[in-house]
């Protein structure tokens, strides 16, 4: 089995309206899409939230990716992250470069999966067969206030979920109180709680302070309460709390998620494969956090994560947007979105691959 072609492309999808967190306000969500096709006709898809970047991300895997795998084994995975990796690492290792590995990797992953005929958990080990989800949002639009933001909880609770996440560090600590208490009141006192500040606060004074203030509320964790490179800065926040950090987001490769780790910054490691290097580094990740207990609860990317959740014995949960909140919107290209259960559950797909076929006419419909 050999690649004889690699294509990367961006999409942008328009938002119906301007949405934002604490520190940027989105009209539009841009995807950078991989295909990885092999002489016998069988074909892998990976993909990364571009940012507004999709476009660089796509080109750096059709000029610096491509030329490396065309003629290999797709199945040899591990040997080509590294062709891919070590092959650029004086100008790829981190950010925009790393998303490019990251759309390949996946999409070999799919590939791998399809030649063995298995679902991807299953050929990954098989841990679970459905993965606890919760439902994310509680973001900033201009004409949502305080009963806008209950309504859309109450809607979350309706559907069945016990765990809900919102946005807080857009406005100052006194009226985010309010929000969080706000939110906690309609969630009532035994379900959890999510914060995500998106690092808005640009020390651990500021970030101590704020988060201290949601105590009362019982948050289960901050998410990115300062900057994801100020890990020092991050562990001093992770100390002073009575609940945890959660980061790891925008974090790439398992030797920055080990200092994480090792460094106090974060209790709970939220690895996204289409950021951290694909799948092949996302399993290093998660087995590395599973020799000190840590748990993995993956960010965005649904779609793919479900299955990689569920073949690991770290997993905490996933995060789940609904498509009607227009805030992510990849579902729109997606011909079999996941969605969870009555019980905020997410049933794994049973169908060979990672399961995310995509619609070549939206595709087209939303190509750059």
């Amino acid at each position: 089995m050999r690649i004889t072609q690699v294509e990367s492309f961006p999409v942008s999808i328009p938002l119906e309206s301007p949405v934002s967190f604490s520190n940027r306000t989105l009209t539009y969500r841009d995807h950078a899409i991989t295909y990885v096709r092999t002489e016998d006709g069988l074909e892998g898809v990976g993909y990364s939230l571009g940012y507004e970047g999709a476009d660089l991300v796509a080109a750096a895997v059709e000029s610096l990716l491509e030329p490396l795998l065309v003629g290999e084994d797709p199945r040899d995975t591990e040997r080509l992250w590294h062709e891919m990796y070590d092959g650029n690492v004086q100008i790829g290792r981190s950010g925009l470069l790393l998303r490019a590995i990251s759309t390949v990797d996946i999409a070999l992953w799919d590939l791998k999966a399809k030649a063995a005929a298995q679902p991807l958990y299953k050929l990954l080990g098989g841990y679970a067969d459905a993965v606890p989800s919760y439902a994310s949002g509680g973001y900033y639009r201009d004409d949502k206030g305080h009963e806008g933001l209950r309504a859309e909880i109450r809607r979350y609770l309706d559907e069945g979920h016990d765990t809900v996440k919102m946005k807080v560090g857009r406005r100052s600590v006194a009226e985010e109180v309010e929000r969080v208490a706000a939110v906690r009141d309609e969630a009532g006192p035994n379900r959890r709680l999510l914060l995500d500040a998106n690092g808005v606060w640009s020390s651990s004074t500021e970030a101590i302070r704020a988060c201290r203030a949601f105590e009362p509320y019982d948050p289960y964790f901050i998410e990115e309460p300062v900057m994801i490179d100020k890990v020092n800065t991050m562990a001093e926040v992770n100390d002073a709390l009575s609940y945890p950090v959660a980061t790891g987001e925008l974090e790439g490769t398992r030797h920055r998620f080990a200092r994480l780790h090792d460094s106090g910054a974060a209790t709970i490691l939220q690895p996204d494969a289409t950021v951290c290097g694909g799948i092949t580094e996302w399993l290093k990740i998660a087995n590395y956090a599973a020799a000190y207990d840590v748990p993995i609860a993956p960010h965005y990317n649904w779609n793919l994560h479900a299955s990689l959740l569920g073949a690991v014995e770290n997993g905490l949960f996933i995060e789940y947007f609904y498509r009607d909140m227009d805030v992510k919107v990849f579902d729109d290209i997606v011909v079999d979105p996941l969605q969870p259960d009555d019980d905020g559950m997410i049933p794994l797909p049973d169908t060979p691959g990672h399961g995310v076929q995509l619609d070549e006419r939206a595709l087209h419909r939303f190509s750059q």
